[in-house]
């Protein structure tokens, strides 16, 4: 499993001019997902996520998680994340996890963050055709990889 955290002042995420999740100060999550991914590396990346000290403290300093500040998560599920560019100038993409997998791990990380934060998570729509509008704040922008 790949995250790219990126922290944000907004984003939101639209489908066919429609938008499907929004948030303010915050989170914005691309997740993709490898077909090795289970039950406990999709629970480490929720701690992990959550926990992560990039927000500033009163002192400036990122000493602080998502958590700690009230701010939200958006997460939007993106399987080129895996993709493997090293031979030829064609991404492969063969180290994401196949839809019928994927989703369902996306579908309960998502629901492991809600219930790690004790509110609702807004998304994306799963393999859709999605614009995804943010205003990164720092900019920071850092990416997970689950310990397998």
């Amino acid at each position: 499993m790949r995250l790219v955290v990126q922290r944000v002042r907004e984003a939101r995420v639209t489908v066919e001019g429609r938008v499907t999740g929004q948030i303010g100060p915050g989170l914005l999550v691309l997740a993709g997902f490898a077909p090795a991914d289970d039950t406990t590396s999709l629970a480490w990346m929720c701690r992990k996520l959550v926990h992560l000290r990039i927000f500033g403290d009163e002192h400036g300093q990122m000493n602080r998680s998502v958590a700690d500040t009230g701010g939200q998560i958006l997460v939007v599920s993106q399987f080129t994340l895996l993709a493997d560019a090293r031979k030829g100038n064609r991404p492969s993409y063969s180290g994401a996890a196949p839809p019928p997998v994927a989703e369902p791990l996306y579908q309960q990380f998502v629901a492991l963050v809600a219930a790690a934060l004790g509110r609702p998570v807004p998304t994306g729509i799963f393999g859709a055709d999605m614009q995804v509008s943010l205003l990164n704040d720092g900019p920071v922008t850092i990416v997970l990889d689950s310990p397998a």
